[in-house]
């Protein structure tokens, strides 16, 4: 049977594990479509990983099944879990990386992985992704029920996100996020703004939202609701958190009177 199954880990490309995983998923079902979307993730951040979820499971075909090892408590009592949704499901740790998937894909259904016909016949206390994650991702691929896996989940594990201030005429906010570009992103919505809005970033002003990077002048700061969706700072053909570093990157935006 073809099924996506998606890979986030951070486990880099150096060694084994991600080809381990893989063939495991091939030995299980070797009709399996896998796509790697990152192996890149900072070791053990598991919002960075939450964040690269949100940011790309909306984009693949429904019914896929997204593996996510970031795993900090590998061996330890927390729990490894599925998450079904009408969407897609989402294989990994209990730990808060599926955090925006039960923001945006309410309701969910969270189960505990803890049926054992369906992992490597031995269970490494260090390498879950390879002996539970990726089998179980083949054996759903597979047609095998949710619900065959564990008991339902009752309060997963979230991370808390913080939100941002919204007063009138005023948001106040924060960079959550820096991507490969340097970008800063913040947890600021775009759906919030115009662009007339002025953004504040620790004393710097920028006048305006743009629309593009090319509307500023090469190495120029600017503002811009980015492919996320929400507010990034940016650089020009360069890189803001270079500009910006070592600030505390609170970010306010001033919404001028209509």
């Amino acid at each position: 049977m073809r099924r996506i199954i998606t890979l986030t880990t951070d486990f880099g490309l150096k060694d084994h594990y991600v080809a381990a995983m893989k063939g495991v998923i091939l030995s299980i079902n070797p009709e399996a479509l896998i796509v790697d979307v990152t192996h890149e993730i900072p070791p053990q951040d598991v919002f960075k990983a939450a964040f690269t979820v949100r940011n790309f499971y909306r984009y693949f075909p429904r019914g896929s099944i997204n593996v996510v090892v970031v795993d900090p408590g590998v061996g330890s009592k927390r729990r490894a879990i599925v998450v079904k949704t009408d969407y897609a499901l989402f294989i990994g740790p209990d730990n808060g990386v599926f955090t925006f998937v039960y923001k945006e894909l309410s309701p969910v259904g969270v189960f505990k992985i803890s049926n054992p016909r369906y992992f490597l016949p031995e269970v490494s206390s260090t390498f879950h992704g390879r002996d539970i994650f990726a089998p179980v991702a083949a054996h759903l691929s597979l047609g095998v029920a949710v619900e065959d896996l564990g008991r339902r989940v009752k309060k997963p594990v979230e991370l808390c996100i913080r939100e941002p201030e919204v007063r009138e005429g005023e948001i106040s906010g924060e960079v959550i996020y820096e991507d490969h570009f340097g970008n800063l992103i913040t947890n600021i919505p775009g759906t919030l703004l115009r662009r007339d809005a002025v953004v504040i970033v620790d004393g710097i002003t920028i006048e305006k939202i743009s629309t593009s990077y090319a509307e500023v002048p090469r190495g120029s700061l600017l503002a811009i609701v980015g492919s996320t969706g929400f507010l990034e700072i940016s650089v020009n053909q360069g890189k803001a958190s270079q500009v910006l570093r070592g600030k505390s990157l609170k970010v306010r935006v001033i919404l001028p009177a209509t």
